[in-house]
């Protein structure tokens, strides 16, 4: 077996996973819910989107070549609430995730080993990625709570329903 093709193999599909958490999520909200925050220092779904995408995009573009935190970005606009619609949301939270699976499959088991720098600080390839990992589950998981809280009753469950185990 080759571990590293392997490992790379399941964090792709691990990140597909949260992924479609935050895709189900989504789905269910309302163009109001997508805004909605509990006061002036939480955050709406929408600017976690926002917050999320800019972060793949800056990190995962020209991933073994440049800084993951590229000059262009420029993180605290990622978090005012600017974009009204919908549509627009989801076309940016998907511009983040296919900029982050296809530089993922395009990485091979020799990679993982090589250094890459973050905001100046080297990391392992695989490093990178764990951190990222757990960066992405973190900020989805406010996402599907948010969801939960917003939608009450009429919440569709993403995994096992309560009673139903």
């Amino acid at each position: 077996m080759e571990i590293g093709k392997e490992y790379l193999r399941i964090v792709i599909e691990r990140f597909n996973s949260v992924k479609s958490l935050g895709d189900k999520t989504l789905n269910q909200l309302s163009e109001e819910e997508i805004h909605w925050n509990y006061n002036s220092e939480s955050n709406s779904v929408a600017i976690i989107v926002k917050h999320l995408s800019g972060n793949m995009v800056s990190r995962w573009s020209d991933f073994l070549t440049s800084d993951g935190e590229k000059e262009y970005r420029i993180r605290d606009e990622e978090f005012i609430d600017d974009i009204t619609a919908k549509a627009e949301i989801i076309t940016v939270w998907e511009k983040g995730w296919k900029v982050l699976i296809e530089t993922l499959t395009d990485l091979s088991e020799q990679d993982l080993l090589k250094n890459i720098y973050i905001r100046g600080e080297s990391h392992l390839v695989l490093e990178a990625i764990e951190r990222q990992m757990a960066h992405y589950a973190y900020h989805v998981g406010q996402i599907v709570y948010m969801g939960k809280q917003l939608k009450d009753n009429n919440w569709k469950s993403l995994s096992i329903p309560k009673g139903k185990s």
